[in-house]
């Protein structure tokens, strides 16, 4: 993939993530230098580690400021518009989704352009969906959407291994990147819609020892 293309999909992820930070920042009625700041640690936390990991530093809003002034702005627009907005946390779950079922590909698709193997890339691709969400809900306090019953972290895992293998199938980059971000965006939706989840941990009365 050409670098351009995949810095141009790294800003959409980039102000779908911010817009989650900025609403979980109106939900904590912060002021607007605490929208900015969780918008901007949420929009580019994902895909900073993502760097870091493959080595690709210095990471990607360092040497091209636009990512960070994209929170800022769209920290400003919540920071204005949010009062007017019932449901914010609602909102804040399928911005959220949105969010996940792009930056799995992306993360992905930059793995791979790095050399990574397609395990890595699909690890690649879950870790840069949910690090951003992880990292706004410890600062805001808010419950961690990955600590929610509902299926989320399985939705990027679905979506980037769709993708890798689309991409290893020889299918066209823009068909596999449809094909993945889609079915982890259904996956997500169906989780926030019908309740799915997979089957919890369910603990048992520990064994009691025969006294000696």
């Amino acid at each position: 993939m050409d670098a351009p293309v995949l810095y141009s999909l790294d800003l959409i992820g980039v102000f779908v993530f911010a817009l989650t930070g900025a609403l979980a920042a109106s939900r904590k009625q912060l002021d607007i230098v605490g929208f900015a700041f969780l918008a901007s640690i949420t929009g580019v936390g994902g895909g900073t580690l993502r760097d870091v990991i493959l080595g690709a530093t210095p990471v990607f809003w360092i040497t091209q400021p636009a990512p960070v002034v994209l929170c800022v702005a769209t920290a400003v627009f919540v920071y204005f518009v949010a009062p007017f907005v019932e449901y914010r946390y609602r909102l804040l779950l399928w911005a959220d989704a949105i969010g996940i079922s792009g930056y799995c590909v992306m993360g992905a698709a930059r793995a791979l352009d790095a050399g990574a193997s397609p395990f890595g890339a699909v690890v690649m691709g879950v870790v840069t969906a949910t690090f951003g969400g992880i990292i706004r809900d410890i600062v805001a306090g808010e419950p961690s959407v990955i600590l929610r019953r509902e299926i989320y972290v399985t939705a990027t895992v679905v979506g980037a291994t769709l993708f890798v293998l689309a991409i290893l199938l020889d299918v066209p980059f823009w068909t596999a990147s449809v094909l993945g971000a889609l079915s982890a965006f259904a996956v997500r939706a169906g989780a926030l819609t019908f309740g799915w989840t997979l089957p919890t941990y369910r603990s048992r009365p520990g064994r009691a020892f025969p006294p000696r």
